[in-house]
């Protein structure tokens, strides 16, 4: 038994690598639906049926515990997919609530009723989908009262990410980010709510200002997963062998993959 790690493409690498690095001795597979990527500009029922089939292909790996490292997905199907599909002696979860978490300073697992928190005025940089769906705004209403939210469809981005055009790339997050500005001149913190956009962390904090605080999810994640496994060690098995699987072309996969972990990475073709 391992634990599956999900997302469209390539943009869950930033959290495959922290998990990695905070749970040096579990086992994790990563499955990248890179044929299918980007999630964001699809239907919510088109992302749910395509999250759907690579959770089975990661349960055939003997993943029972599935962390969907895909803002889209955990935003447009998770919801469904705990409530419809997913077998009791199965786990499926998502990446928002850590970040919320922390943006809440609330402890893991906390679930006292929603409170004031310090942070007034948040940017959520996502995908159009992430958007679409206000999982981000419905999640952050269960933790705190009296936030404003503004959220910027950061189209283009993933594809230039995943096409490895950082200088597009760049170019379309700063332009995100004014149109963004326009709306909410003086955000107190920002959301990248895409496992992509840590790459581009950097240009985020640059074109937002050294006031803004920057949320990105990885190491969020990791200690929520850390904290969840001490929870249900059940879900943490004897199996001792990681890998990759794509949907996608797997040597131009592991090409690009190699340059974002800055290690050598092999994907197999699931």
């Amino acid at each position: 038994m391992a634990v599956g790690v999900f997302d469209s493409g390539l943009g869950g690498l930033t959290v495959y690598d922290a998990v990695t690095r905070r749970l040096p001795d579990v086992p994790f597979v990563y499955f990248g639906d890179n044929a299918h990527a980007p999630y964001g500009v699809r239907t919510h029922d088109d992302i749910f049926n395509l999250t759907c089939a690579a959770v089975t292909r990661l349960w055939d790996e003997g993943c029972d515990l599935v962390i969907l490292a895909c803002n889209t997905a955990s935003a447009a199907a998770l919801k469904r997919m705990q409530e419809t599909w997913v077998p009791k002696d199965k786990r499926v979860l998502g990446v928002f609530v850590p970040l919320i978490e922390a943006l809440t300073e609330r402890q893991w697992g906390d679930n006292s009723p929603p409170r004031e928190v310090a942070v007034k005025h948040v940017a959520l940089f996502a995908t159009p989908a992430t958007v679409a769906s206000r999982a981000f705004q419905r999640e952050l209403a269960f933790r705190a009262i009296g936030v404003d939210v503004e959220a910027q469809p950061c189209g283009g981005v993933v594809d230039a990410i995943e096409q490895g055009d950082e200088i597009l790339a760049e170019a379309l997050v700063r332009s995100h980010v004014e149109a963004l500005k326009r709306r909410m001149p003086t955000p107190e913190a920002a959301i990248l709510g895409c496992t992509h956009y840590p790459l581009m962390q950097k240009v985020f904090q640059e074109a937002l200002g050294e006031g803004v605080k920057v949320y990105s999810q990885a190491n969020l994640v990791a200690e929520s997963l850390a904290d969840y496994l001490e929870r249900r060690p059940e879900f943490l098995g004897a199996g001792r062998e990681s890998k990759f699987l794509t949907t996608g072309d797997a040597r131009a996969v592991s090409d690009r993959a190699t340059q974002f972990l800055r290690k050598n990475v092999a994907f197999e073709r699931a």
